[in-house]
């Protein structure tokens, strides 16, 4: 665990080390190593010289800190209301259907994780997806077949 505990120290030297700090450092963790395991929240406490549970509560609240190892493209559809209204559960069975897994698992080749996940700030536009940081609105079956063809290329 030698490189999370640079990895921590160096973010913890970038953003400080007071509790104001804990988000940017999760973040840099998760830019990094795509999830936040056990193992470095516990490192990330003591660096900040705060709780485990401190790290953990915040690490689980919010949606895009990953607590669990994801695929290469993590699919996040958003799930408000207006999605919904929009075609939000057509969309889901097409991308359930296209890549064989059900919202909250990876395939099993580890490229793709596929999540529903609060407002994605794209309501007028839904319904509405990211693919890791790209935003998608506007989408059909159609598209989302288009969508993760060229990402299957990849």
């Amino acid at each position: 665990m030698p490189e999370i505990k640079e990895l921590v120290k160096s973010l913890a030297d970038k953003y400080g080390r007071s509790r104001e700090s804990l988000i940017p450092i999760l973040q840099g963790v998760v830019a990094n190593h795509r999830f936040v395991s056990d193992e470095t929240m516990t490192e990330i406490a003591r660096e900040l010289d705060m709780s485990a549970a401190q790290v953990y509560g915040t690490a689980t609240f919010y949606s895009f800190l990953d607590t669990v190892p994801r695929g290469k493209y993590v699919i996040r559809v958003c799930r408000t209301i207006t999605c919904a209204m929009k075609g939000k559960n057509l969309i889901l069975q097409e991308l359930e259907d296209l890549l064989k897994i059900k919202v909250g698992e990876t395939t099993q080749n580890r490229k793709f994780s596929l999540l529903e996940t609060n407002c994605l700030g794209w309501c007028h536009k839904g319904p509405a997806m990211l693919v890791n940081d790209e935003v998608y609105t506007e989408v059909t079956p159609e598209k989302i077949r288009e969508i993760i063809n060229e990402y299957t290329k990849k």
